[in-house]
């Protein structure tokens, strides 16, 4: 069974810094392109960042110059550092990873989540 578990959240003030994690477990083969999405209360799902197996990346324009993704094959595990964080930041950060159970076989797999919170 594989799982995503995002850590990392918190309450913090605007112009402040976090640091998410996206942890995948489980039995799989290989673990493809991996992104973080946000949702604000009342809001649609958003993405935020993608990057792929070869660590290139994607970013919203919301975002970009304050961001950074990246992750670390060996501990099946991605980042986003979030820097000069605005109130408008606040959501719920999700992160998505596509996974090959085998060779031939993937799927897309969802975290549960993890609140942000910024405050002015």
């Amino acid at each position: 069974q594989v799982q995503l578990v995002e850590s990392g959240g918190g309450l913090v003030q605007a112009g402040g810094s976090l640091r998410l994690s996206c942890a995948a477990s489980g039995d799989f083969f290989s673990i493809n392109a991996m992104g973080w999405y946000r949702q604000a209360p009342g809001k649609r799902r958003d993405l935020v960042a993608t990057i792929t197996r070869d660590s290139s990346t994607n970013y919203s324009d919301s975002v970009k110059g304050r961001f950074t993704v990246t992750r670390d094959g060996a501990k099946n595990t991605m980042y986003l550092q979030m820097n000069s964080l605005k109130p408008e930041d606040t959501a719920v950060y999700y992160c998505n990873a596509a996974i090959s159970i085998h060779p031939g076989y993937g799927m897309d797999y969802w975290g549960k989540g993890t609140l942000v919170t910024v405050v002015s």
